[in-house]
């Protein structure tokens, strides 16, 4: 009775708002009372907010994500709309109100929280839907099987969710579908053969489920598809040959299953195919001659983790646009042959059985790595874009011994040259070391001993010596402890077993499969980085530090940042396993997003739209998550702290794209704060030249701000590694380049520079303008001049205030007259504070006009109280002036 009463109510409420939106004739009306109850009553079981939904408005003119057509609705998107407190404490997939939108086309919920499973009655009552985009929102349970009723559906998006059981047979159903994207789920069992009757798909993604058994051949059918993502699950047998009919395809990604067999000769009919990826699989066999050579278009190739043998071709190794080839951990056996590759090229050979003399290409743009195979000789043609360990190589470092060298020569019938002089005193001298080295360990080792038993007997005296006697301090109420008499920190940091929870090394080796080269992620500059799953399944990376090569000063920086900073724009902290005394791990939360470095990678690469490039709406939330964090490090920790290694692999991002910064373990305190006795074990760096990569960067918030303009600048361009670069010839060349692109009185510039998969209309531009302004004021070539970490943020917040001209009745953009608008929009706030202070030392003891408790993160405007904020940081056109006017 009360939800009909409920029911009788939205309906009076409808009506009335139904006859006032008439009477008001402002665009155009909804015209269905049933839709507009439908609308109420969706807006209440969502608790969505009024501002987004007012109640007194028109919803298809002033409610966002709501489209109308001919007085009904055909669009309802609540994407990225947010829930009121009330809505944001119990969510549910409460969406019945949708049964009665007869019209609707298109429901979008991407990454709006719906705890709950798909009714069955989804394909009973959207018969004219179109579009259905449920990414990442939280869905559980199976895929109902009336969902094959949704005869007009073209695109369906259920990906990153955790859908269970068996993909229903009902999707073949779909006719009209085009784009099929059920990845990242827990959905198990085989694919259904029925999904080849699909013939208008044009993408279709099933990576990362538990789906097993074979591919079916019938996929083969599928001739308009451009995209086949069926990576990361248990599928076995052989490729299908018939997979290569697919003369449309663009993308084939079979890796990280367990396929086998050779690959199919058939597959050279993939004519227009760019990236395939078919590694870690037990694919065995040489590669077909001819194979690559009909794939004219291929840029990607990833063969690792196979058993693929024989020779490499050297048609292979000259295609003319492959600029991405991983050949490692496989059984490629025979010489390199002589190539000239690609421009800007990346080969990755690495633990094959390759052998003889080596030949390295005369140019050598990109990289190459062949580290872990049997080459000998002398390399003629050095390249620091080579890789070349564990070979049997002359003059050079960490090669095999003589003995394995011999072995691996001999059982092939093969003559191995031996090491020349050059290496034999090599050895020899290692030798020597040796022998030194452990003469003066045993020494060492042998006082050390002597050392520690002087010290416990010396404990031991004191301890019976200082029985019956009264502690002044502890027991007894006397105060604090004086400086200097406290207890010391201990130099081994086991006083983090408290940081997070304490994981067993098995239970770390379990997890990462003995830490196998599969779950390898990155070898980083404190620790080589894993991917893992604990108990339960919970997605995790570990941080392995070898406390024999890394220096303990990295590993403990970063523990005592997390035992004193908390934040929630840092990545998460779970826990450690300090059982091994040489090696030390970290475990922190797995970010499903990866870094921002290999969202621009995997967009870059990409020049069509198989790969969805970052929208600019998530590239600007990107932006201001990380300044938030900087501002927070800068701004809100007493002493202040900077980050030192800004850049976008540092950047890491969740689900729903927010930020989580990373890479801490250069954290430390700004050079020259007060503050003696806090952080005492963030350790200040020396002073050096400007750089953004990790160890040699100066611990100064200016350095900070630097790097993150660079940051801004590949969110603007879609460049690569401008922020991890240090500033070389090439560098400089594109920063000049692309700055001279950006000014404050020319907004089409900016064109020219910007990202071009970036899909942007002129309100979105003079937002990309803005953030391209922002980072040109970051880049500023005097420290001193370049903007607070806050004050960014705040800029960033407000884009179209750094371009238009504040309280502006007309709304155009600003014109030469106006740059007090750029400094009052992002600094009104530096001037407010600045005057605070002013007044505050008017009766106290601080200097005059001195920002308190801020280190270099502040300025010191001592010298004159007349300066004002743009001369501290310089509107953007003045740049080529700075010099001059320092």
């Amino acid at each position: 009775m009360e939800v009909q009463a409920h029911r009788r109510y939205l309906l009076v409420v409808a009506l009335l708002l139904l006859l006032i939106q008439c009477g008001l004739g402002q665009g155009e009306s909804l015209n269905s009372s049933m839709e507009w109850t439908a609308l109420l009553d969706l807006r209440s079981t969502l608790g969505l907010r009024g501002k987004d939904w007012p109640i007194k408005a028109n919803p298809c003119s002033a409610w966002i994500g709501i489209k109308c057509k001919a007085g009904r609705v055909v669009g309802i998107t609540v994407s990225g709309l947010r829930r009121t407190q009330s809505g944001q404490l119990s969510p549910r997939f409460a969406v019945d109100a949708l049964a009665n939108f007869t019209s609707l086309v298109s429901f979008n919920a991407s990454g709006f929280l719906l705890p709950g499973s798909i009714p069955d009655w989804f394909g009973q009552s959207l018969v004219a839907l179109q579009v259905l985009d449920l990414r990442s929102s939280s869905i559980v349970g199976p895929i109902p099987t009336s969902i094959g009723d949704l005869s007009k559906l073209t695109d369906l998006y259920l990906s990153g969710n955790s859908l269970t059981g068996s993909m229903p047979s009902a999707i073949g159903q779909l006719s009209q579908l085009s784009v099929l994207d059920l990845s990242r789920n827990l959905l198990t069992g085989s694919i259904p053969p029925i999904l080849s009757s699909l013939h208008n798909l044009i993408r279709l993604e099933l990576a990362s489920n538990f789906l097993s058994g074979p591919i079916p051949p019938s996929f083969g059918t599928l001739t308009k598809l451009q995209l086949l993502d069926l990576s990361d699950n248990s599928l076995t047998s052989s490729v299908p040959s018939e997979l290569g009919n697919l003369s449309e395809l663009l993308l084939l990604d079979l890796g990280k299953n367990s396929l086998t067999g050779a690959l199919p000769v058939n597959l050279r009919g993939l004519r227009n195919l760019k990236k395939m990826y078919i590694g870690d699989n037990g694919l065995e066999g040489p590669l077909p001659d001819d194979l690559f050579r009909s794939l004219s278009q291929l840029e990607i190739l990833v063969l690792r983790g196979n058993k693929l043998d024989g020779r490499l071709h050297h048609g292979l190794l000259s295609h003319p646009k492959l600029r991405f080839f991983d050949a490692s951990n496989n059984n490629f056996t025979g010489s390199l042959p002589s190539f000239v590759p690609n421009s800007m090229a990346v080969f990755n050979f690495s633990n094959n059985f390759l052998y003889g003399h080596l030949n390295l290409p005369l140019e050598l743009h990109g990289s190459i790595d062949l580290s872990g195979n049997y080459f000998q000789g002398v390399v003629l043609n050095k390249s620091h874009n080579a890789i070349l360990s564990g070979n049997c190589l002359d003059m050079e470092p960490y090669q095999r011994d003589f003995e394995a060298c011999s072995l691996f020569y001999s059982e092939r019938t093969l003559t191995f040259e031996g090491f020349g002089k050059g290496n034999s005193d090599k050895l020899d001298l290692r030798h020597d070391e040796n022998n030194r080295l452990k003469f003066i360990m045993v020494g060492l080792f042998g006082g050390l001993g002597f050392v520690v038993m002087f010290v416990i007997i010396l404990v031991v005296l004191l301890k019976f010596s200082g029985e019956g006697k009264v502690n002044k301090r502890g027991k007894a109420n006397v105060g604090p402890v004086p400086d200097g008499h406290g207890p010391s920190l201990p130099k081994d940091p086991v006083y983090f077993a408290g940081l997070g929870d304490s994981f067993t090394y098995e239970q770390m080796l379990h997890s990462t499969g003995n830490f196998s080269k599969d779950n390898l992620i990155k070898q980083g500059h404190s620790g080589d980085l894993y991917k893992g799953f604990l108990e339960g399944g919970l997605p995790v990376v570990i941080k392995k530090v070898n406390m024999q090569y890394l220096k303990n000063e990295r590993y403990s920086v970063e523990l005592d940042f997390f035992s004193k900073v908390s934040h929630m724009r840092f990545v998460p902290f779970l826990g450690h396993c300090f059982e091994r005394e040489d090696e030390k791990l970290l475990v922190y939360k797995c970010m499903p997003n990866g870094d921002l470095g290999n969202c621009l990678q995997s967009v870059s690469s990409s020049e069509d739209d198989n790969v969805q490039s970052l929208d600019w709406i998530t590239r600007l939330k990107i932006a201001m998550g990380a300044a938030e964090a900087l501002s927070y490090l800068h701004h809100e920790c007493s002493p202040p702290l900077v980050h030192r290694d800004i850049q976008a692999s540092s950047i890491l991002l969740d689900d729903k794209f927010e930020v989580r910064l990373g890479s801490l373990s250069e954290a430390c305190v700004v050079d020259g704060d007060q503050h003696q006795n806090a952080f005492t074990r963030l350790r200040r760096k020396p002073q050096s030249s400007e750089q953004c990569s990790s160890g040699s960067s100066p611990a100064s918030c200016s350095q900070d701000v630097h790097c993150f303009g660079k940051v801004l600048l590949e969110l603007v361009t879609g460049k690569l590694s401008i922020s991890k670069a240090e500033e070389d010839a090439t560098t400089k060349e594109w920063l000049e380049h692309t700055l001279s692109n950006i000014s404050i009185h020319d907004k089409e510039l900016v064109t020219q520079i910007v990202d071009p998969s970036l899909m942007i209309d002129d309100d979105l531009l003079e937002e990309v303008w803005a953030m391209a302004i922002i980072a040109k004021s970051c880049l500023n070539p005097k420290p001193s001049r370049r903007p607070l970490m806050r004050y960014i943020l705040k800029a960033l917040e407000n884009p179209l205030k750094v371009v238009r001209e504040e309280l502006s009745s007309s709304g155009r953009l600003r014109t030469t007259s106006s740059r007090r608008s750029w400094s009052s929009a992002f600094h009104g706030s530096w001037r407010r504070s600045s005057s605070d202070v002013n007044r505050e030392n008017g009766s106290g003891s601080k200097q005059p006009g001195r920002l308190s408790s801020h280190g270099s993160c502040g300025y010191d405007f001592s010298s004159s109280n007349k300066r004002i904020s743009n001369e501290i940081v310089p509107e953007p056109e003045e740049f080529g002036d700075v010099e001059r006017q320092d």
